[in-house]
């Protein structure tokens, strides 16, 4: 499935992510050394050129590697805590799950869990974007969420193909709160098909769904 391909991706990225920093001052210093005059380094012998792409370089290996786990966090929705009611009707159907605050949290925390937290935070800005009304408004967050999650520049970049991206290229033209419809089912079926299956199986539900249970017999 797309989903898991994706995640395989993320997890050979971070794997080479953990592996770059330590080769990549030789690399740059043999390219760049005496490219420009030394002003700020720490000796003659690095050029500020290279200082400046090495760590830009490691800047951005930071970034794609611990954006997700670091950043995502604060982003989560406030809401009470989950009963045990709740989350036995999350096993019921993924859309039960997404239909509360604690479901897609409990959710967005598997997710981190896999590198994909960005199908949840792409999905939640598109609900979000259909709440607005304001012209000028709209045309921001779309853009935004163009930069996010569309753009492959981004390290944050959904799973959508072809079709969808041209759907989407077309409606920039000018952005009204539907532009991301086609692009936001298709990552709602993606994680319903690919990524739902297991977080019923994973340990963050069945540790909560074990946990409310043990309050309740007590209760």
């Amino acid at each position: 499935p797309m989903g898991s391909e994706r995640m395989e991706m993320r997890k050979r990225q971070m794997s080479t992510t953990q592996e770059t920093p330590g080769a990549a001052p030789a690399q740059h210093s043999t390219g760049n050394r005496g490219s420009n005059a030394c002003c700020f380094c720490w000796c003659c012998c690095c050029s500020c050129s290279c200082l400046t792409v090495r760590n830009q370089d490691e800047e951005r290996a930071r970034r794609t590697s611990h954006e997700l786990q670091a950043e995502g966090i604060p982003n989560c929705e406030e809401s009470p805590a989950p009963t045990l009611e709740e989350v036995n009707a999350w096993a019921q159907s993924f859309d039960k799950l997404m239909l509360t605050p604690a479901g897609r949290n409990a959710f967005r925390e598997f997710l981190r869990t896999e590198f994909s937290e960005e199908n949840m935070l792409f999905w939640m800005a598109c609900e979000e974007l259909k709440q607005e009304s304001n012209k000028s408004v709209i045309e921001e967050k779309a853009r935004l969420i163009y930069e996010d999650y569309i753009s492959i520049l981004s390290p944050k970049e959904v799973s959508l193909d072809s079709r969808v991206r041209e759907v989407i290229n077309r409606n920039m033209l000018e952005p009204s709160q539907h532009t991301f419809d086609d692009a936001q089912l298709q990552i709602y079926t993606l994680m319903h098909r690919d990524s739902y299956p297991r977080f019923m199986n994973s340990a963050i539900y069945k540790d909560l769904l074990r946990s409310l249970s043990e309050k309740s017999i007590e209760a």
